[in-house]
């Protein structure tokens, strides 16, 4: 199934609001990015995104207690329950509100969820089956604002809300004859986290106003006495009667009043205000935007609105550390198990950090580009990623971590393409600003600049196969520049296009280059022949893009109308054309005066892409689909959804007519910012927000498509940042000349027979990966010669695809060694023919080994020194312990050594 991709991968975007959560044994942590998480294993530096998506951007996370479940809650008040360990969704809840914080209690027999000025606590999911997974238990009344933060007592009895009203709520999980209810107060500002002290009743809150309240209780957490049930009975009876809330209630509800009278609150728990401390200096008005506390060892980490964290010790309130990450709000902050790692989200830039506080040294220091990505390319082993962004960043991903380990910033305006040159090692984008850039992935540095003699914005970049001749092209000078890599110099200028160049491409084969214009023509430059037009394409639009086939024996061009052309560009003959319009499906904007039907009459594929093979083609524009297309038949294979992410614009083909009034679209309404975020200056006498400031949302699209070179995977930049897509082959059952007699059994019967060949064919027509695995594995190291060998050519292939994935999971590595280096050995030459066809199975193999090699070799080098390191100990440990003898044989060690045992030895003399 060649079309059997699934979303395996999202890069370029770590942390984009809501709460971080570390996982259960504090190495890995839990962030949402958008409409989905990701889970950043710390210890083995992976990132994985979950295959699982909300409809809207998810704003809370709830883990519970064993790490086996988490609720993903989004801004509309829609959850899923998610398992952790099986990655999918168990089951769907509606609370019809925007939910504010979810909170498992620590013995996971209960959760708590805030909405409005409501609390709810819901029956925890158990293991068993259940029908409906969310049961309510109670409900909790009391502030007169919105709910802002949740905090459990260690032993699930008790928990604490914050509130916008100002006021702390102490409610008891049970019905304690001692405490039903208990509202604190003392701040002049927004309450943003509340926790309880270990093992205790002891309370701290923290107001937007950066101060700190300190409250002791009179009761211990052993000292709550369960209700008698007569009391119980009688307090349910007169809930029954209370008329003061209508509605019915689901569950047991509980309603606290801020001024109870003396006789409600005689003999129940007592809270006092020990002590009040304040974050800021005098005169100095910073936000407080989040904290979190670590009980065990007492540590509080506060973040601000300007980006600076302070670590404080309680109850002493002394100052540990206080440093700045950014200079954007510290949106989520989150502390491990251990105490040891702090996580940080900034939503303003996208930034993810983990830093431990007693080194004073970051665990993982993340950001995406802050602005959309713009362009993308596949380095040619198909294990980096180069991505270009608006922000002027250029940042290489590794595709088997999906972090980012390095990023250039030396452009000053938008990048407009990347491009990796053949050896893998060099790095080209050209920018807005008037310059292309080589980097160099030895030392990463900006070794070349390439400018234009008079400053021209360049809109496009291709480098030829050797890597020696750069080209770009202008978009207000309308011409192409061409220089040389080992030089630097401008070598050509090519004149002739009537208007902004919007894309080139070299042909892989040839020294020739394509290169499309807003003046309807593409264009072909021969580089042998003084770089003269070779040929002149004429069409009827604009052309956006243009694309060589891998064997550069075919051309695909875009245009503005819609159509992607095929062209034999030695002959210019047009051989075949798509019309895809009706195929990109446009959605609708919320202020969009025309229907989605009318609006994509004038929309069209503004990125294409050969897949690795060259017989389909890869397309994508301003809509939330791809779409492949096979170019032989042309015709439609397959159309992906990249986004079922409804906070974003253009999504719905239809807008929602309940959004729709007599004046025009709410969507025209602008709430201003809010005061969540407390960063927006208001207007002078303005409450809420910032007046001047705009809400948008921003709009779906594909900018850029490019396929690997290993054919397993292509990789799209998006609105959401860099989606990578793969091929799934475990759920597949893709036969291969199959007939009657090829079954398991007979399979395994052959190879019991010891016909190790015919075995191999058998599994190959299955083709079923495990038994295929079964069958090779069984084959004796000394007989893989004579097997491979014996292998018809059609099969060579199908076993090199089969050893390369069996790299990346299997621990046989000499064993699959063995096999590709006989199979490459005695095929070599046959299959040198079929180079073309064959390429991504080659590289997809290649990228393999190298990263066994990169692996093997690191741990061979540490093993060697450590080996060193004990023979100089054991040398040490034979001699005889005189003054005289502290000379150790120098032939025998290294130097490094032999220093280090030196010093060792002196220390034990004099000691």
């Amino acid at each position: 199934m060649k079309f059997a991709y699934r979303f395996s991968g999202l890069l370029g975007t770590v942390y984009r609001r809501g709460n971080l959560s570390f996982t259960r044994d504090g190495s890995a942590l839990i962030s949402p990015v958008g409409n989905r998480i990701s889970l950043f294993d710390l210890k083995n530096n992976k990132c994985e995104t979950f295959p699982l998506a909300t409809r809207l951007n998810i704003v809370c996370v709830g883990l519970s207690p064993d790490g086996s479940l988490a609720i993903l809650i989004d801004e509309e008040g829609a959850a899923l329950l998610v398992s952790l360990i099986g990655k999918c969704v168990i089951h769907h809840f509606y609370f019809h509100k925007p939910v504010h914080s979810v909170s498992f209690s620590p013995d996971g027999k209960k959760f708590v969820i805030t909405k409005d000025n409501v609390a709810l606590m819901y029956h925890a999911p158990g293991r068993k089956r259940e029908f409906n997974a969310f049961v309510l238990d109670k409900t909790y009344y009391g502030p007169y604002d919105e709910t802002t933060c949740i905090d459990w007592t260690d032993d699930s009895k008790c928990f604490a809300v914050g509130s916008k009203d100002m006021s702390t709520w102490v409610f008891g999980a049970e019905r304690w004859a001692n405490l039903i209810y208990y509202s604190l107060g003392g701040h002049k500002d927004i309450i943003v986290a509340c926790f309880f002290e270990e093992n205790s009743l002891d309370l701290y809150t923290i107001s937007q106003d950066a101060a700190l309240c300190v409250w002791q209780c009179d009761t211990e957490l052993d000292g709550l006495k369960p209700m008698p049930p007569k009391d119980a009975a009688r307090e349910k009876d007169a809930e029954k009667n209370d008329e003061e809330f209508p509605e019915e209630p689901k569950g047991e509800e509980i309603h606290g009043k801020a001024n109870p009278n003396e006789q409600e609150t005689r003999d129940k728990v007592k809270y006092s205000r020990v002590a009040k401390y304040f974050f800021n200096k005098e005169g100095d008005f910073n936000n407080l935007t989040s904290a979190a506390y670590h009980k065990k060892t007492h540590l509080l980490v506060t973040g601000f609105a300007s980006g600076i964290f302070h670590l404080h010790e309680l109850p002493e309130f002394n100052l540990i550390h206080s440093l700045s990450i950014s200079d954007q709000r510290i949106a989520s902050i989150s502390i491990n198990c251990t105490g040891d790692w702090i996580a940080f989200g900034c939503s303003g830039l996208g930034q993810l950090l983990v830093w431990e506080w007693q080194s004073e040294s970051y665990v993982l220091k993340q950001q995406g580009h802050f602005n959309s990505m713009v362009s993308l390319a596949y380095s040619p082993d198909g294990q980096y990623i180069v991505t270009g962004g608006e922000d002027g960043k250029v940042k290489v991903w590794n595709t088997s971590s999906s972090f980012c380990f390095v990023t250039f910033t030396e452009h000053t305006s938008g990048v407009t393409a990347v491009t990796f040159t053949s050896n893998g090692y060099v790095i080209l984008s050209a920018s807005l600003d008037g310059t292309v850039r080589a980097f160099d992935l030895h030392r990463y540095r900006n070794f070349r600049t390439f400018t234009s003699p008079r400053p021209s914005q360049f809109s496009c970049l291709a480098v030829d196969s050797s890597g020696e001749i750069v080209s770009a092209g202008s978009q207000d000078s309308f011409e192409i520049f061409i220089w040389s890599m080992q030089s630097g110099r401008l070598l050509d200028v090519l004149s002739g296009h009537e208007g902004p160049i919007s894309s080139l491409s070299f042909n892989p084969m040839k020294c020739v280059l394509a290169s499309a214009s807003w003046d309807k023509t593409v264009k072909l430059w021969d580089m042998l022949d003084s770089w003269r037009t070779k040929e002149t394409l004429i069409l009827n639009s604009d052309v956006l893009v243009v694309a060589f086939r891998p064997d550069g024996k075919e051309l695909a061009v875009a245009a503005l109308n819609g159509q992607i052309t095929f062209w034999d560009h030695e002959n210019a003959v047009q051989t075949g054309s798509i019309e895809g319009r009706h195929d990109l499906q446009m959605g609708r904007k919320e202020l969009d005066k025309i229907t989605a039907k009318q609006a994509a009459k004038g929309k069209s594929f503004t990125t294409l892409c050969y897949s690795a093979d060259g017989q389909s083609i890869l397309a994508g524009g301003l809509s939330k689909f791809v779409c492949i297309y096979n170019v032989k038949e042309q015709i439609l294979m397959k159309k992906f959804e990249i986004s079922c992410n409804f906070s974003l614009d253009a999504m719905e083909e239809y807008l929602d007519r309940r959004k729709m009034t007599e004046f025009g679209s709410m969507a025209l309404i602008d709430e201003g910012a809010g005061g969540e975020d407390g960063v927006a200056i208001p207007l002078p006498g303005v409450k809420r927000g910032d007046m001047s400031y705009r809400h948008f949302k921003p709009e779906i699209r594909v900018t850029c498509l490019r396929f690997s070179p290993t054919g397993r995977s292509w990789a799209a930049t998006t609105t959401e940042g860099l989606l990578i897509y793969s091929l799934d082959s475990g759920l597949i059952f893709d036969p291969f000349e199959l007939d009657i007699n090829v079954t398991p059994s007979n399979i395994r019967k052959t190879l019991h027979q010891k016909e190790y060949t015919m075995a191999i064919i058998m599994a190959f027509k299955l083709n079923e990966k495990k038994l295929i695995q079964e069958v090779i594995e069984a084959v004796p190291s000394n007989e893989v010669d004579v097997v491979c060998s014996s292998l018809p050519d059609l099969y060579v292939e199908k076993v090199l695809e089969f050893l390369a994935s069996a790299f990346e999971m299997s621990s046989h590595l000499e064993f699959y060694l063995i096999w590709a280096h006989k199979l490459l050995m005695l095929h070599g030459q046959k299959l040198k023919t079929r180079s073309v066809k064959l390429l991504p199975v080659i590289q997809f193999l290649q990228k393999s080994i190298q990263r066994h090699f990169e692996d093997v070799s690191k741990l061979c080098e540490w093993n060697i020194y450590n080996i060193k390191y004990a023979l100089a100990i054991s040398q040490q440990r034979g001699m005889k312990r005189l003054a005289e003898e502290t000379s150790v044989d120098e032939d025998d060690l290294d130097s490094d050594s032999d220093y280090l045992m030196r010093d060792v030895h002196k220390d034990n003399l004099s000691s």
